[in-house]
């Protein structure tokens, strides 16, 4: 657990950001997790129409809460969860979801590896042959890493986690192509263009009875597939040039 104490060391400062949309039933678990293994979180309520706000109002650990008037997508959320952070004078952040599929117990591990290389996106990995897995997410997950491997010529395991740290100060909010779920990979394929180093961390993952999925397997799909179409026309005049050239630099 990073302890209170450990604010004020000097060095990377870690704080949780949950991005939220109506998973009143399994946000407190997350929340109080999450702080066993983190004291600072960030949560961000996208527009939720549940008892989501009374949840946390009544959350027996500290939490800083973002709201959103309407909901904006999960890549909105975290956009805003993220200049929250900075404001705040975080320069990491801990992404997990609030639907209770992450274990917040892996968090140490993903902070034990973001020390030794502060400058990395650190990539929570999850097992596809998880036999809970949704067979709908299952599949998007391997179309999706098969895209990213073209798109940037780095294979990693899994690409739709949302268990993840970002380094702050290589995230760029305004430059988005997209707000809502493919938002996540959106910031993977730019992170490998900027040279940002991608470290796998295996980590588990659960799918609770009372979990609550917003990703709509026909609807996301197409929205993957089109930023897919756009990422790869953009690798082609962007992305795979500035690789070679940081390359040939070195």
């Amino acid at each position: 657990m990073l302890r209170k104490s450990d604010r004020s060391m000097p060095g990377p400062r870690f704080c949780a950001v949950i991005p939220t949309y109506n998973n009143a039933g399994t946000l407190l678990d997350v929340v109080v997790r999450t702080h066993r293994q983190l004291p600072d979180i960030i949560v961000v309520n996208d527009g939720s129409t549940d008892a989501t706000a009374a949840c946390l109002a009544s959350s027996p650990v500290p939490v800083t809460v973002v709201a959103l008037a309407r909901n904006r997508g999960k890549g909105y959320a975290l956009r805003e969860g993220f200049r929250k952070a900075r404001a705040c004078g975080f320069t990491h952040a801990v992404t997990i979801d609030a639907d209770g599929q992450h274990y917040p117990e892996d968090i140490p591990a993903l902070v034990a590896a973001s020390r030794r290389n502060p400058a990395a996106l650190i990539v929570g990995s999850r097992p596809f042959d998880h036999e809970n897995m949704p067979r709908g997410n299952t599949f998007a997950n391997r179309f999706s890493n098969f895209w990213f491997r073209l798109q940037t010529g780095i294979d990693l395991p899994d690409t739709q986690t949302g268990l993840r740290i970002y380094p702050l100060s290589g995230i760029r909010g305004e430059r988005w192509l997209t707000a809502r779920y493919e938002a996540e990979l959106e910031l993977l394929v730019a992170s490998a263009w900027a040279g940002v180093p991608l470290c796998p961390v295996t980590v588990r993952v659960s799918y609770p009875e009372d979990r609550v999925t917003h990703f709509r397997p026909v609807m996301d799909f197409v929205r993957i597939s089109l930023l897919n179409t756009v990422l790869c026309l953009l690798a082609a005049v962007y992305g795979w040039p500035r690789t070679l050239f940081r390359k040939l630099l070195r």
